[in-house]
């Protein structure tokens, strides 16, 4: 069950409206790496977790909390688009000035023309959230190493976004996800290395039977220079095998051998006569059945 409080999880406020920079926003509402994606990614990855409260109760701790974080994002940007957009673009036009006329057209349609000067679950560019962006694989290990990337990006952005602005108010609540973000690296990466001392590195756990062990701890060079070798070599992977490098890879699957297709999907130029007489000869014959 969820219950939504009025009361916002931080501050998400600014200090003046910024039309601009609530374009700028987008990214870390509906981006990729942004609020929504980390909301349904944890929450996903948390039904389907049976039989590990422990790791279950924090992904769903973390989805809920990412809610109270795309709630925060749609209101600063709320609040940045007041007053100004509409009415100084338009004035900016009537206006004749090219240079001005270009600043404000910075601004993203989506929220002037489709969400009525609000947040949009979209990337400022106008490309819609979607979840082909999460992750839910049901493997623990793997959805927690996507978990950490997806905090890492996250928070780059947001640091990004925080050196793109002087307005206090919008520094305050980037400064808070920051400080979200960080824990919720350093969370992951904990359940991260007690689940591959459990299980192993390796994901999925309990297969290396099956691979091609030749091939399994060979960093095989397939670019120019070997400057890649200083970080295999000597050293032990972290399931305790060697690495080895491999500076000219041999090719082990021959050539490759495959028949042509059909010469009527082909349709090439010499065929092309043949293939429109055939054509000609199943439209005919679809027409007798009916």
């Amino acid at each position: 069950m969820f219950k939504h409080t009025k009361e916002l999880q931080y501050n998400a406020k600014p200090e003046a409206p910024d039309p601009l920079m609530a374009r700028r926003l987008q990214e870390s509402l509906g981006g990729q790496w942004g609020e929504m994606t980390g909301m349904m990614s944890y929450l996903s990855q948390g039904w389907s977790t049976v039989g590990n409260e422990k790791y279950r109760d924090l992904l769903l701790d973390t989805g809920t909390e990412e809610i109270g974080h795309v709630e925060m994002l749609a209101t600063m940007i709320g609040h940045l688009l007041e007053d100004a957009p509409v009415n100084i673009q338009e004035n900016v036009y009537q206006s004749g000035d090219p240079a001005l006329a270009a600043v404000m057209s910075g601004m993203d349609p989506n929220q002037a023309v489709v969400s009525g000067l609000n947040a949009s679950l979209n990337n400022p560019n106008g490309t819609p959230w979607n979840a082909g962006y999460t992750a839910s694989s049901g493997n623990l290990l793997a959805d927690m190493r996507y978990n950490v990337t997806r905090e890492s990006m996250g928070r780059l952005q947001v640091t990004r976004l925080y050196h793109m602005t002087k307005d206090k108010g919008i520094r305050d609540m980037l400064s808070y996800l920051m400080a979200r973000e960080t824990q919720h690296q350093l969370q992951f990466i904990q359940a991260q290395e007690e689940l591959e001392e459990k299980y192993g590195v390796v994901v999925p756990h309990g297969t290396q039977d099956l691979q091609h062990t030749e091939f399994s701890h060979t960093l095989m060079n397939f670019s120019e220079g070997e400057e890649s070798k200083e970080l295999v070599e000597g050293k032990t992977a972290k399931d305790g095998k060697p690495f080895e490098y491999e500076s000219n890879p041999t090719a082990q699957g021959g050539k490759a051998d495959m028949k042509p297709g059909p010469e009527e999907m082909r349709n090439t130029q010499e065929d092309k006569e043949k293939t429109v007489e055939e054509g000609r000869k199943i439209i005919e014959s679809q027409k007798d059945m009916k």
